[in-house]
């Protein structure tokens, strides 16, 4: 298999009873321009035809790598990274240029990584990066809010050195450790950017998972509180998620959410000069849409 010099890539992958959509992602990897040097599929305790699909594919393609965990519980976001962090350990003495997480419901154009290696080409200062979401509603193709410098976690790609200077994924049960890792991208100096070039279509609606649209969106609010949010930030977020699905009620819960984690006392789980320079750049974010 070729590869552009420096562009040696890895792809981890935590599945869990993704039958209806694994197989998709997979032929969206597989059909790459430059395919990854290494694929470490994890089946996080899979019950339905999950493992059947990855071990039919990695028959295939030799750059597939089927891992199975069985010490894993109910789906969770926490049970994720416990699986990306058994996908970690098995690239230890392997030697790469870049790596990424792929959830396994999403899909792309087949220059998809070609296209994201090519930027790191362009700014070295680039370490963290992916395309823009896109989901199907009501037969429409709606493009997922998000900030420029801001990469979903179901395609964070990454620049070793960034990938490293990160250190571990954090597990925390109502998810966000894709938000963790970018800021500490960009606390260690690195950029952060996601481009609107590159559509990512996700299979499955937003919600659509173990908890529901409404559970999910009010655990996003404690989410928020769990690493830092300033509150005036999130207020003023919670607002803009007015437009989000369910239309006024995401706002709405994502605010009730935060603030019931404040009253409920919940522990912010992240270290001080995390939450220090997360709410600096709140509050500068906050600014500049002020004095536009």
């Amino acid at each position: 298999m070729a590869y552009m010099n420096g562009n040696q890539y890895i792809l981890m992958t935590a599945a869990k009873n993704e039958e209806e959509y694994i197989g998709e992602t997979i032929k969206s990897v597989t059909s790459q321009n430059i395919k990854p040097f290494l694929w470490i599929i994890v089946s996080d305790g899979s019950t339905d035809k999950t493992d059947d699909i990855i071990k039919n594919y990695a028959n295939k393609f030799n750059f597939i790598k089927y891992v199975r965990n069985e010490n894993t519980d109910e789906r969770n976001f926490a049970s994720k990274v416990h699986s990306l962090n058994i996908a970690i350990k098995q690239i230890t003495n392997i030697e790469y240029d870049f790596i990424g997480i792929l959830d396994a419901d999403a899909v792309f154009e087949k220059n998809y990584y070609e296209s994201l290696l090519n930027e790191f080409q362009k700014n070295e200062k680039l370490g963290l990066t992916g395309g823009i979401f896109y989901e199907e509603y009501k037969g429409k193709k709606i493009k997922v809010i998000q900030s420029k410098n801001s990469v979903r976690g179901a395609v964070q790609f990454f620049r070793k050195n960034c990938f490293e200077d990160i250190g571990d994924l954090v597990p925390l049960e109502n998810g966000g450790e894709d938000i963790i890792t970018e800021v500490t991208a960009r606390m260690k100096g690195w950029e952060v950017e996601s481009f609107d070039y590159l559509k990512v279509e996700n299979l499955r609606l937003s919600g659509l998972g173990r908890w529901g649209i409404i559970e999910t969106k009010f655990r996003e609010g404690m989410l928020a509180h769990s690493i830092g949010y300033h509150p005036i930030f999130q207020i003023v977020k919670s607002l803009y998620r007015l437009k989000e699905r369910p239309y006024i009620a995401a706002g709405l819960l994502h605010l009730f959410g935060y603030f019931w984690a404040v009253i409920g006392n919940n522990k912010v789980k992240v270290l001080e000069d995390f939450k220090s320079y997360l709410r600096k750049e709140q509050m500068q974010r906050l600014k500049e849409m002020l004095s536009f």
